[in-house]
């Protein structure tokens, strides 16, 4: 069996740079974002609503929103396939048969007025040379797979007849339906509760061994990244500010936002109670970030002219741990 290290790399992101139009000019969403994902592995991407966790998902799914979002550096690879350099329609055959999106909303990722089973027999039907028949019955077996019960009564179901927990199994359905080599899930259990989330990541892992993909899992809850993921990737205001496995992370935070982020976290595992601390402030318009050190405004810390006009280096302290080496944030 081949170690982690020795793993193919399947998804690979280099120097992801994203700008949206907007009323005050150009802004930047991503700044030079790179991270890669082996087979069979687990990547969080974790950080603050507006750190940028989405726009990276959706660049590589190349769904930004046109004409305003524009992919202005970089690349991403899908193993030897260049993905910015797709046609629409080769794009659109990647979509769903090679990676498979998670949505944070079911009801937005779903269509209202078309019967459950039709939407994942359609995936089928796109991606795979089989019958509108072989279609429906592939839709059942997937549903059921996803633990649906009564999977050929609740395909003629629309999605208002499911709950929250049901519509979430659903999309899953829809993005493992074709096995596809990763699976991005965008906050896939924000809007449910605590006991259906456990059940919709457990299913997740499940699926994920039982089919052999790899899940980009982007969420801000760091309990959900310590249960699922092998490596985090920490984001920060279209940066990534702090890249480990998961093991390091948790047990030696080295930037100052990841350290707030952790000691945010209520602790139940017997340690003395302390006060949960809080990030000051908010994440910056993008209007108005830094060239520099972008967390410095939160930090506390009076920084220096210089580390708020020039970018600290993004530099390996340890094998495998990555860190915007600011040096007072990461003191």
């Amino acid at each position: 069996m081949s170690s982690e290290k020795d793993r193919e790399v399947l998804l690979e992101v280099k120097d992801l740079s994203v700008s949206f139009a907007s009323d005050e000019g150009e802004v930047e969403a991503l700044d030079r974002v790179s991270f890669a994902i082996k087979k069979g592995q687990n990547l969080g991407l974790v950080g603050e609503s507006g750190c940028g966790k989405s726009v990276s998902a959706f660049s590589i799914m190349r769904l930004l929103p046109k004409p305003t979002g524009m992919i202005t550096h970089g690349e991403i690879l899908l193993g030897a396939k260049d993905l910015l350099s797709l046609s629409t329609d080769d794009m659109r055959k990647v979509r769903g048969n090679e990676i498979g999106m998670i949505f944070q909303e079911p009801m937005n990722a779903l269509n209202p007025v078309q019967k459950i089973g039709d939407q994942i027999a359609e995936v089928f039907l796109l991606h795979q040379n089989v019958s509108k028949s072989q279609a429906w019955q592939l839709a059942v077996d997937m549903l059921s797979e996803v633990g649906i019960p009564a999977a050929e009564i609740r395909a003629l179901d629309y999605p208002h007849q499911l709950s929250g927990g049901m519509r979430q199994r659903v999309v899953i359905a829809m993005a493992l339906a074709c096995a596809p080599k990763l699976i991005i899930a965008d906050e896939p259990t924000t809007a449910l509760d605590v006991t259906v989330q456990a059940q919709i990541l457990d299913l997740l892992k499940i699926l994920q061994k039982k089919k052999g993909s790899s899940i980009l899992l982007i969420t801000h809850d760091l309990g959900v990244i310590a249960e699922t993921c092998d490596e985090v990737c920490v984001m920060y205001a279209g940066r990534i500010v702090e890249r480990a496995s998961t093991k390091a992370l948790f047990e030696n935070p080295v930037h100052a936002y990841t350290r707030g982020l952790l000691s945010s976290i209520p602790r139940m595992d017997g340690t003395p109670k302390k006060k949960l601390t809080t990030i000051p402030g908010i994440v910056p318009p993008l209007s108005q970030l830094e060239q520099g050190c972008r967390f410095a405004p939160r930090s506390g810390l009076p920084h220096p002219e210089d580390a708020l006009r020039i970018r600290p280096p993004f530099k390996e302290i340890q094998p495998g741990h990555w860190v915007e080496a600011c040096p007072l944030c990461t003191a």
